[in-house]
């Protein structure tokens, strides 16, 4: 596109040297941009020309074999690797646990010896769920995330031996991934057709003033929306996302014998990607499920992205790094014509980013020049009298429009439309980040292979959902009660039967005897992801009982009974809700910490707060 740059002001020989060389410049960062902008648009003509020909199948329209729905539910070990995870991992864990609609699953948390906060966090978990597992890396950390994934798989494969079991399906998840709650059943029910299954991911949705995350959320509304179908549609590789991925045993015991049971490449900083082309390459069946709405709105997998402009420059790095110019280096460009041509869109950036980059600023301060010399009465210092390259410009202008609108449409669709309105102006920061990301991997990259030394696992900072936005997934307590065993189908159906008019169920089933204070209080912690305690009321000091007003306690149904590393621990019978949560931080500048407590409990605790 036409823009301008910053002209030395001097001597009339430097204006006229400029003048002999900028047609030359902008002529052939024209033909760079329009030939980029071009490649840019093939996913997309790839998916439309698919839906033209009415898509007989797959990577844009999900089918599988007959009746899965009626089968089993196999086993599947969720996968998550953690570094310094301790405060993200125990809301994410009894989150998940308490929204998943598939029963038939184990969760195995990899963590490192030199990380004791998140080792007691795990622990714990694992002794109040029977399906969360601790799986210690016998070395300090952090290595890589595929070197930890390796040693999750050693512990998976005990488990198995010592239960009796086989897991059918390995999934991979972070820290922070809040999983849909189909998401499982999802992945159970292509996994009749297909080696590995890749769930879609996108960003959470964050307020318009947060430009770097929601850098992220145009992308990924893009990329899930076009690239990863396009992918499938042109017989390629599909690479795993990271998260929300699902692998076949036959294919974790096939790459185990290949690599002397190393099945995860610890020497890659992008394990994921690389083991979605290793698949590819065997000739295992892969799919992408496209973006589709479900009874909770997409079946996709949501997590917080980097929010700050450096956290998001170093975690791309590591991308550019594993993607761009590890891959490379390993994997060569070898493989069909579609596979190099995929290879040639994610490694392109190299040269791509800083491109862009360059073009903005050269836009921007042209777009200043052309206001200054409009103002000065004077002739624009970047005119282009060569028609041939002003006309490559305004091309190339507007193939970069058209780009912009198609990231637009993605995102409105993803988002909504008034989120979608900023994607022209966040398009410059996120050429910013890409930039950068791209000078510093290959500086980094270089000066790794010239010193020999291996390239490191870079942990990025993780932030976890609120508890609104948790809410929004969380499964009804009769689908809890019954998964748990603690109701028949049949019992169910009678108390709803007789329950007066405007009774509690759940307040019923307890007062007939159908189920007990206990077994309510265990359910109620799965569905909400709120811990559930047993308080000894003789323990507790009366001043920590008496740290909230009595009328909060008469409102809101809580009594302090514990303060716990900057924490408040209130005891409640039933989930507090979230404004009276916020009401109560206005007596207090320590966190609340709602535990779930029996009737009995609770009234043990009230009696202390009254004495």
């Amino acid at each position: 596109m036409l823009a301008g740059a910053l002209i030395p002001s001097g001597t009339p020989e430097t204006a006229i040297t400029f003048a002999a060389c900028w047609p030359w410049i902008i002529g052939s960062l024209a033909i760079v941009l329009l030939l980029s902008g071009a490649d840019d648009l093939v996913p997309a003509l790839i998916c439309f020309a698919h839906k033209v020909r009415g898509g007989a199948r797959r990577a844009c329209e999900s089918s599988s074999p007959a009746e899965p729905e009626i089968a089993p539910e196999r086993g599947i070990a969720i996968f998550i690797p953690c570094w310094r995870e301790a405060e993200v991992i125990e809301r994410m864990i009894r989150h998940n646990l308490a929204a998943i609609r598939y029963r038939n699953f184990d969760v195995f948390v990899g963590v490192y010896p030199n990380d004791q906060p998140t080792l007691a966090v795990i622990r714990q978990l694992a002794s109040v769920f029977r399906n969360v597992h601790l799986a210690e890396c016998p070395h300090a950390g952090p290595t890589s995330k595929a070197d930890c994934l390796n040693w999750i798989y050693q512990r998976m494969l005990l488990h198995e031996e010592q239960n009796q079991v086989r897991f059918d399906t390995v999934v991979l998840h972070d820290a922070e991934d809040l999983i849909h709650p189909d998401a499982l059943a999802m992945i159970h029910r292509e996994r009749f057709r297909y080696a590995m299954v890749q769930v879609p991911v996108l960003p959470l949705t964050t307020p318009l003033l947060e430009v770097t995350h929601g850098v992220y959320c145009d992308e990924f509304a893009e990329y899930q929306s076009i690239d990863m179908p396009a992918r499938q549609l042109s017989g390629s590789f599909i690479p795993s996302n990271g998260v929300g991925t699902g692998f076949s045993r036959e294919i974790l015991e096939s790459l185990a014998v290949d690599r002397h049971n190393a099945v995860f490449d610890a020497g890659s900083l992008t394990e994921d990607y690389e083991i979605g082309v290793c698949i590819h390459r065997a000739g295992y069946p892969q799919a992408f499920v496209p973006l589709a709405r479900g009874e909770r709105g997409l079946v996709v997998t949501r997590e917080y992205f980097p929010r700050s402009t450096g956290s998001a420059i170093r975690q791309r790095t590591r991308w550019v790094t594993g993607i761009a110019l590890q891959c490379w280096e390993r994997n060569g460009w070898n493989g069909s014509a579609w596979t190099r041509y995929w290879f040639w869109r994610d490694r392109k950036g190299l040269l791509a980013s800083p491109l862009s980059f360059v073009t903005n600023v050269l836009f921007a301060v042209g777009l200043v020049d052309f206001l200054a010399s409009a103002a000065a009465h004077r002739r624009w210092l970047f005119a282009v009298e060569n028609p041939w390259i002003a006309a490559l410009c305004w091309l190339t202008m507007l193939l970069q429009v058209l780009r912009l609108a198609v990231r637009t449409v993605c995102a409105g669709r993803v988002y909504d439309w008034t989120f979608a309105l900023g994607v022209p102006l966040r398009c410059f920061h996120g050429n910013f980040i890409n930039c950068c990301a791209s000078l510093r991997a290959m500086w980094l990259y270089t000066g790794a292979r010239l010193a020999r030394t291996p390239l490191v696992w870079v942990k990025t900072e993780h932030a976890y959902p609120n508890r609104e936005a948790l809410l929004l997934q969380r499964r009804e307590l009769d689908d809890v009660l019954l998964g748990c065993g603690y109701l028949s189908q049949e019992q169910l159906a009678e108390a709803r039967n007789n329950l007066p008019p405007d009774a509690d169920l759940a307040e019923h089933l307890v007062a007939q005897g159908t189920l007990s204070d206990e077994e309510l209080v265990s359910a109620l912690s799965l569905q909400s992801g709120v811990p559930s305690a047993r308080v000894d009321h003789r323990q507790v000091k009366l001043r920590i009982a008496r740290s909230l007003p009595a009328h909060v306690e008469r409102r809101f149904g809580v009594v302090p009974f514990s303060v716990d590393s900057g924490r408040l621990l209130v005891a409640s019978r039933r989930v507090p809700p979230p404004d009276a949560l916020e009401e109560m931080k206005n007596y207090t500048r320590l966190q609340i910490e709602p535990q779930l407590v029996t009737s009995r409990n609770y009234e043990e605790l009230r009696r202390l707060l009254y004495s």
